[in-house]
C-alpha cells in the first residue's frame, strides 16, 4: 500500500523563530493550498513520528541552525537525510540554508556570535559562510536589508521568472564556490549582485539547488518567503522604512521567484496566490428555536455589557453578541462613513477591512448572532442550509431507537472560523455551560487543529465539526472515556454507509486509533488507501465529569489535498448538511448504547468490520523491533493488542498491548513507533 505525499511540513521546534515560521506558513499556504496541507512539525515529531510517507516537502525556516543541531543531530538528521535521498524534498531558508550545508561558518572571529562546524545533512557539499553582509543582530532588524539578487533563468525555467529583484535579507550566508560543485548535482539559482563582507570563493551564490539521491533540496540565504505586507516599521532601526518600501516595490517578483523555486522542486503551484479569508460571523441556532433562548440564559452570568452591547470575554476569544435585527442594522452602518474606534487592547473586529497579512486570530472579536426567533435563512448563511440540516436530523432521528435527540440539537455555524475545536475547547467558561451534543461546524477553518501541534487551513468542501460530550466520572468503570475516539470513528463510517440506500459499499475504513481512510479512486486495484478524515478529542475534568470536545474533519466534496467522498463515485453526491446530520445521529445512537453496555462484543465486531488492521504484521519499535500480528483492541481501555511472532512468523503466545497516546502507527510501513 502507498500514501500520497500531501503535507508540507514547516519545522517549528528548537532553533526556529515564531516570526519565521509564520512567514513560511503565510507564503506557502498561498502558493500551495489546497493541493497540499501546509502544517508545522516539531523536532520530536521528526524523530519519532511516521511523517515521511505523506510529506511532500520539509521546510526549515529562519532561526538559529545551532538549535536545529542540538535537537536533531543523530536520529533526526538520519531520518531527514533518508527521506530526501529516497525522493523527498527539502527547502531551507536562511538558518535552514546553513543547516542544509556540509559546513556552517557564521561570524568567524566574533567571540559572541561565532558558530563554526560541520553539519550532518550536507545537501550542499560545501560551506555556507556568513554573514554575507555585516550588522546582523539576533531578533532585530538592525542588519536587515532589501538585497538585490540576480536569478539564473537556465536553472529556473518554469513560469514567470524575474531577472533581478530585491528580497529580504537578515543574517544569511553565501554558498562558497557553488559553481565548482556542478558535477555533484549543484545548480546556482541566484547570486548576490552587491559586494559581500565575506569570502565567497568562486561566484556569490545565495540560492542553490542540490540533487540528493532521488530527492532534492533548495537552500536560500535570503528570505523570499517574507512578504512586505507583513512588516511593520521598526522605529528603533533607522532606514528600515526604506527597506520595507523597496520590498513592496518588488513584491510580485518575490512571489514569482518563490513559485519558480517550488516548481523546480516538482511541486504543483497555484498560478495565483490563494488568500486566507477573513473571519465571518457565527450563527447560533437550534432545531427548536426556543432552545436557543435557553442556551443564552445558561450563558447569562458570563455576559458583560459595554456601551450597551453584550460581550462574552472568555479565555481564548471575545464574542460580541448580536440579534439578527441588530446585525442587519450593523451591516447598514458598516456601509456608512464612520470614525475609527480606539481599541487599547489591540482587539480587531471580525468585519475590519484588513489587508491580506499575518493576523493574530485570537485578537479578532468574534461576532455571534443569536437566532432565538427563527433559524438562519439561506441569505444569512449561503454555504450552509440550516433548514436542510435540521430537517435531515429529524428524519434520521425518527429512524433510530437509540438516539436521544441531543446531538446537533443546537448548532454554532460560521462560514469562516479559526477552528471549531478551539472555539469550544479553549473557551472554558462557555464550554462548562454547554450541553452534551452541542455542535459547532464551519465551511472554512483558517487555523484548524489536528493531533499534536498541527494547525492548517481547512478548505471549503470538508465536513468540519466539533461536538461536546459531558461524560460523568461515575460512568468510567462501565464506559471509559477513552473510547470516544473509537465511537466517533464508527459514527463517521456508519454515517457514510447509511447515508441513504446504495451507500453501504462505500470503500471507507478505519485506521487505529482515529483516522478515516478511503480506497484511492485513481488505483483500479483498490489496494491503495488515502486518508480522508481524522478525529481529535480534547477533554477537561470538572466537577466529577469529563467535558470532551470531539473534533472531526472529513473530506467530502473537496478534491484536494487527497481525495474526497464524492470522488469515490457514490450513487449521488454527498451534501454537507445531510452528512453532518447522519454522522451526528449515528454518534448519538452509538454513545447512548455505549453508556448502557460499554464497549461490548457488538462494538468490537462493528469496529473490526471497518478497520484496516486485521491480522496485519507489524514491527514494534518500543519492543526492540519485535515482529507481531495485530489481533484487535482491548475492551477495557481500548489498547491495541499485538501477538509476538517468532520463527517463520509463528505465534509465541506473548501478547503486547499498546496505548494510542504513547505510540504512532505507520500503517503503510507496518511500523508502530513509541512516542516520548
Amino acid at each position: 500500500m502507498a500514501t500520497k505525499r500531501m503535507n508540507i511540513l514547516v519545522y517549528s521546534g528548537t532553533g526556529s523563530t515564531v516570526e519565521s515560521v509564520r512567514h513560511c506558513l503565510y507564503s506557502l499556504r498561498r502558493l500551495l493550498s489546497p493541493t497540499y496541507a501546509v502544517i508545522t512539525v516539531t523536532g520530536d515529531a521528526i524523530i519519532k513520528e511516521p511523517w515521511t510517507a505523506s510529506c511532500a516537502l520539509l521546510v526549515f525556516p529562519g532561526g538559529a541552525d545551532l538549535g536545529y543541531c542540538r535537537k536533531l543531530n543523530g536520529e533526526g538528521n538520519r531520518r531527514i537525510s533518508q527521506y530526501v535521498e529516497r525522493g523527498g524534498l527539502y527547502l531551507g531558508f536562511c538558518a535552514g540554508g546553513y543547516y542544509g550545508s556540509k559546513r556552517c561558518e557564521f561570524e568567524v572571529g566574533d567571540k559572541k556570535m561565532e558558530v563554526v562546524g560541520n553539519r550532518e545533512l550536507a545537501f550542499f557539499p560545501g560551506i555556507c559562510r556568513g554573514c554575507a553582509f555585516s550588522g546582523f543582530v539576533y531578533h532585530r532588524e538592525a542588519g536587515a536589508r532589501a538585497t538585490q539578487i540576480r536569478v539564473s533563468k537556465t536553472a529556473l525555467t518554469k513560469g514567470s521568472v524575474p531577472d533581478v529583484f530585491r528580497t529580504y535579507y537578515n543574517g544569511g550566508g553565501v554558498f562558497v564556490d557553488a559553481p565548482k560543485y556542478e558535477d555533484e548535482g549543484v545548480e546556482v539559482i541566484a547570486d548576490y549582485t552587491e559586494r559581500l563582507d565575506v569570502d565567497a570563493g568562486e561566484g556569490s551564490a545565495c540560492v542553490v539547488y542540490c540533487k540528493v539521491g532521488d530527492g532534492a533540496a533548495v537552500l536560500t540565504s535570503t528570505h523570499p518567503e517574507f512578504s512586505a505586507v507583513n512588516f511593520e516599521p521598526d522605529i528603533d532601526v533607522p532606514g528600515f522604512e526604506e527597506v520595507i518600501k523597496a520590498l513592496k516595490e518588488d513584491e510580485k517578483q518575490r512571489a514569482d521567484f518563490l513559485k519558480a523555486c517550488l516548481r523546480k522542486l516538482g511541486l504543483q503551484v497555484n498560478e495565483e496566490q490563494v488568500t486566507v479569508p477573513s473571519l465571518s460571523r457565527l450563527h447560533l441556532s437550534s432545531a427548536i428555536v426556543t432552545d436557543t433562548a435557553q442556551l443564552l440564559q445558561a450563558l447569562q452570568e458570563i455576559i458583560t455589557m459595554q456601551e450597551g452591547e453584550e460581550y462574552i470575554r472568555d479565555e481564548n476569544d471575545i464574542f460580541h453578541l448580536e440579534k439578527p435585527s441588530t446585525w442587519s442594522l450593523g451591516s447598514l452602518a458598516k456601509a456608512l462613513p464612520s470614525s475609527t474606534k480606539d481599541n487599547s487592547e489591540g482587539e480587531q473586529d471580525a468585519d475590519s477591512e484588513d489587508q491580506d497579512k499575518i493576523l493574530d486570530y485570537d485578537k479578532v472579536i468574534k461576532r455571534l448572532v443569536i437566532h432565538d426567533k427563527d433559524q438562519p435563512e439561506s441569505k444569512d448563511t449561503p454555504y450552509f442550509n440550516h433548514q436542510a440540516f435540521f430537517a435531515n436530523l429529524k428524519h434520521y432521528e425518527s429512524q433510530s431507537r437509540e438516539t436521544d435527540g441531543t446531538f446537533g440539537k443546537s448548532l454554532l455555524y460560521g462560514e469562516v472560523v479559526t477552528s471549531t475545536n478551539t472555539l469550544l475547547e479553549k473557551n472554558t467558561q462557555i464550554l462548562r455551560r454547554l450541553p452534551t451534543g452541542f455542535t459547532a461546524t464551519a465551511t472554512v477553518q483558517v487555523a484548524g487543529r489536528g493531533r499534536g501541534t498541527n494547525v492548517w487551513v481547512s478548505p471549503a468542501g470538508s465536513l468540519m465539526f466539533s461536538t461536546v460530550i459531558r461524560h460523568s466520572m461515575s460512568l468510567m468503570p462501565q464506559a471509559p472515556v477513552v473510547f470516544l475516539q473509537y465511537l466517533a470513528a464508527l459514527a463517521i463510517v456508519e454515517g457514510i454507509k447509511t447515508y441513504d440506500r446504495g451507500y453501504e459499499h462505500m470503500p471507507v475504513r478505519l485506521k487505529w486509533p482515529n483516522d478515516i481512510f478511503a480506497a484511492d479512486p485513481s488505483d483500479p486495484s483498490g489496494k491503495t488507501f488515502v486518508k480522508i478524515g481524522g478525529i481529535l478529542v480534547n477533554s477537561h475534568y470538572s466537577s466529577s465529569e469529563y467535558i470532551c470536545v470531539v473534533g472531526i474533519g472529513l473530506n467530502t466534496t473537496n478534491a484536494s489535498p487527497t481525495t474526497s467522498l464524492n470522488a469515490l463515485h457514490p450513487p449521488f453526491p454527498f451534501t454537507l448538511e445531510k452528512l453532518l446530520a447522519r454522522v451526528l445521529t449515528c454518534f448519538s445512537a452509538l454513545y447512548t448504547r455505549f453508556l448502557r453496555t460499554g464497549f461490548d462484543e457488538y462494538f468490537e465486531n462493528l469496529y473490526y468490520k471497518h478497520w484496516l488492521h486485521s491480522e496485519q504484521i507489524v514491527t514494534l519499535e518500543a519492543e526492540g523491533g519485535m515482529r507481531a500480528r495485530i489481533k484487535g483492541i482491548t475492551s477495557d481501555w481500548g489498547l491495541l493488542r499485538a501477538e509476538e511472532l517468532g520463527w517463520e512468523d509463528r505465534a509465541t503466545g506473548r501478547v503486547v498491548t499498546l496505548q494510542s497516546d504513547s505510540n504512532s502507527f505507520d500503517f503503510f510501513k507496518g511500523l508502530i513507533k513509541r512516542k516520548q
